[in-house]
């Protein structure tokens, strides 16, 4: 007898540990959701495949050979949340490796417009594509869909490309491969200093950021952020119960000279619910080239932009900056999780 579906609460009410255990299959991800999904081997064999790839769209044909890896899959991009950077990076991601792509962007332009719902459009999109992209503003959404699809024997892999103010996956893992080059001589990801500054409560990047550098050892976090936009409760209560070291602060120059690592965020005022981001005299938090003279010379600065006033642009061409660097390096890491999706990585040794 099948048992009966669960409501989108009931579904989410279930701890993440038990969650992710749907979301494997064959010994490898199927549904991309939640950064508690990637142990530092599989990112280590993440970002050697984003390496490799890199390598090889450099070479004489190089391209080619990517584009035919996955030229029999086709991908649905589903994006009822505006985006750029990340829309772009796995539209671009799918052409490197070969996935032709249609999009959703505007759920007036869809049968949506007409009455249909949200978990209808989906189960549409599972019988014409072989993954599909998915950022939503609805937290959980996504998971649920994949819940769904696979209770319903209409399954295939979906990626969670940003789900409302609690998780961005691929946002954290192109982060920590780029945390991950900046620092590949200086004895990697361990024993460093990482400042997270600006609006955390509601930076989904800097949440899914967190739990991923969490499993790295002698680590230090410094979050500097208004009092009102400080890190949620829980994620403190995940901290402490790694014994990882952490201070809350709101203020970044005090903290700038001893860090390894600074990661800037903009204001999240799309959440406002009464216009609260007002009330925050947010200029404390931004860098300009004398904030950042203060910085150690081999410190690294990132962003996952868009950005408005809390980076100043004449930062851009300090060496520390690598914003540019971690925008692009995104294209390499998606493209990567494609392939480990498809079962596919092992292609590139072909070439």
């Amino acid at each position: 007898m099948t048992a009966p579906l669960l409501s989108f609460e009931d579904y989410l009410r279930q701890p993440p540990e038990a969650r992710m255990t749907h979301y494997v299959r064959k010994g490898r991800l199927y549904h991309v959701m939640l950064p508690q999904q990637f142990e530092e081997p599989l990112m280590e064999e993440l970002f050697d495949t984003a390496d490799l790839i890199k390598e090889i769209t450099r070479k004489p044909n190089g391209s080619g050979f990517l584009k035919s890896v996955l030229r029999h899959k086709k991908a649905m991009l589903y994006f009822t949340q505006p985006s750029t950077r990340t829309f772009l990076s796995f539209l671009a991601a799918c052409q490197l490796v070969g996935i032709d792509t249609a999009e959703v962007r505007d759920p007036s332009l869809s049968s949506e417009y007409k009455g249909e719902s949200q978990e209808d459009g989906v189960r549409v999109f599972s019988s014409y594509f072989d993954c599909i992209v998915m950022r939503d503003p609805k937290p959980g959404f996504c998971e649920y869909m994949a819940y769904l699809l696979d209770a319903t024997g209409r399954s295939v892999p979906i990626l969670n490309g940003g789900s409302g103010k609690d998780q961005h996956p691929t946002q954290a893992l192109l982060d920590l491969y780029t945390m991950h080059r900046s620092f590949f001589n200086r004895g990697g990801l361990r024993k460093k200093r990482y400042a997270f500054v600006g609006d955390l409560l509601r930076g989904r990047a800097v949440r899914s950021s967190v739990y991923l550098l969490s499993q790295f050892q002698d680590l230090e976090f410094h979050f500097v952020a208004p009092a009102a936009f400080q890190i949620a409760p829980d994620l403190e209560d995940h901290l402490k119960t790694l014994g990882i070291s952490y201070q809350l602060s709101e203020d970044l120059e005090s903290v700038l000279p001893e860090m390894d690592c600074v990661y800037m965020t903009r204001l999240q005022d799309e959440y406002d619910l009464s216009g609260e981001s007002q009330l925050v005299d947010y200029s404390r938090y931004s860098l300009d080239l004398e904030k950042v003279q203060k910085m150690k010379q081999d410190s690294i600065i990132l962003h996952p932009l868009p950005r408005r006033d809390e980076i100043h642009p004449e930062v851009d061409a300090d060496p520390r900056a690598v914003y540019w660097r971690q925008l692009r390096n995104g294209m390499y890491l998606r493209a990567a999780l494609l392939l480990h999706v498809f079962g596919a990585a092992h292609r590139l040794q072909e070439y």
